[in-house]
Formats: structure tokens, C-alpha cells, sequence
């Protein structure tokens, strides 16, 4: 079987750091689970800028990771900023978090096969999920799938 490409959002490397969060342990072992080879990781410039705002030592940490575990750093892609105003025009993205859509967008024409993300306010939803699923088909591209990190690791108590 072929290993699942998956997209890591912005609010993932925050996670990894943030002990007091409830998604802390499951985000962790996401990253053991990259780094033990079940998937193939990456993430993109548009993520890399998000990291740049965070206080020095916090972002030196977050960045770090992406060497720590192999992670891809995908380059913008002017189709993904169509989609993204694709996303946008239909009223699933707010175009003051166009960014938001970048990250489902560059994932999408990267063929990757899911987001993973804790942003749950205009990425983890069903209504993203259905419209930017939708707005991929009839571009030519397939829905992606888009889950929190507690979706995806393996549960060792299953």
C-alpha cells in the first residue's frame, strides 16, 4: 500500500509545542507516526510564513520540526491562489482568512490525500470539507480529505 501524503497546517506545529492543549498528545504522535515512516509529510511556504510572526524562540522551534521530521516545504502556486478565490467567491473561505484556503488549495494541486489541521474555524468543518470538495471536482481535481489530528493517528487502547 502506497503511503498517504499528507498536508500539516499551521496550527499543527503550534499544537506540538502547546502541552496544555488537549490535541497536544495526539499532534505528537502524528509527528512519531511521520517520522516512523507511515506517511509522507509536508507543508507549505504559506505555513512557513504563518510560523515567521511567532516570538523568536517559539518559531526557531516550530521551523525546527521540519527538518526534525522530514517534512516537504511546498512552494505557492498561482493555480492554488485560484482556488482559493474560487473558495472565497463561494462564500466557504473569508476572504480576510484567504489563507486559510491557500492551505486546502496547495494541497489539492499538490494531489496530496489530506489536510491534517486544528483550525476548526474555516478549515475542520463540514461545510469546508463539502464546498471545497465540490469546487475541486469541477476544477479537475479531487476532494481532499480534511481531518484533525485525533481522526488520523492509530488509537492504542483500538
Amino acid at each position: 500500500m502506497r503511503k498517504q501524503k499528507i498536508y500539516l497546517e499551521t496550527t499543527l506545529f503550534n499544537f506540538y509545542f502547546d502541552t496544555d492543549r488537549e490535541a497536544h498528545p495526539h499532534t505528537v504522535k502524528l509527528f512519531k507516526e511521520i517520522a516512523a515512516g507511515k506517511y509522507e509529510a509536508f507543508t507549505s511556504d504559506y505555513v512557513t510564513t504563518e510560523l515567521e510572526r511567532a516570538s523568536e524562540e517559539k518559531r526557531d522551534k516550530m521551523i525546527g520540526l521540519l527538518s526534525e521530521y522530514s517534512i516537504k516545504v511546498l512552494a505557492p502556486d498561482p493555480e492554488a491562489g485560484r482556488l482559493a478565490d474560487l473558495y472565497i467567491s463561494d462564500g466557504v473561505i473569508p476572504q480576510k482568512y484567504r489563507t486559510d484556503g491557500l492551505h486546502i488549495a496547495i494541497a489539492t494541486v499538490s494531489d496530496l490525500d489530506m489536510i491534517v489541521s486544528m483550525n476548526f474555524r474555516h478549515i475542520v468543518k463540514r461545510k469546508t470539507k463539502l464546498v471545497t470538495g465540490s469546487i475541486n471536482v469541477l476544477n479537475g481535481y479531487r476532494a481532499i480529505e480534511i481531518y484533525s489530528p485525533m481522526e488520523v493517528v492509530e488509537d492504542e487502547n483500538a
